[in-house]
């Protein structure tokens, strides 16, 4: 598969760090700064995923399109990619959410295709 082409052009765009998780936590690609274990990073991302669609059934409310953490230092965006996989992006604090979000979007749909 040729997510990491994907991940790379995404950094190149701005991301501070890439992954694409399966939703029970494997790592499927990453472009993750060192230091960082992989198995942990997707693993908490596809438990997060999985606690914000409960939320969001207990709630009787669609499914989730993202789940954003955020924190003074940036946000960790997780984006569904189809129904196998997680699309997971690191921005700076100073990104903008929903323009991120929008030129995002394609390498979400390029993994969503590509883990089909």
């Amino acid at each position: 598969m040729a997510f990491e082409t994907a991940l790379r052009a995404m950094r190149d765009a701005g991301a501070l760090a890439t992954a694409v998780v399966s939703r029970d936590g494997s790592v499927l690609a990453s472009d993750l700064p060192a230091g960082v274990s992989r198995e942990t990073f997707s693993i908490m991302c596809a438990t997060i995923h999985g606690a914000g669609m409960t939320v969001s059934n207990e709630l009787r409310r669609g499914t989730p399109r993202r789940i954003v953490l955020e924190s003074s230092e940036g946000r960790v965006v997780i984006t569904e990619a189809g129904r196998r996989a997680l699309l997971v992006v690191v921005l700076p604090s100073e990104a903008d959410l929903e323009e991120a979000s929008h030129r995002l979007q394609p390498f979400a749909d390029q993994v969503a295709r590509e883990a089909a």
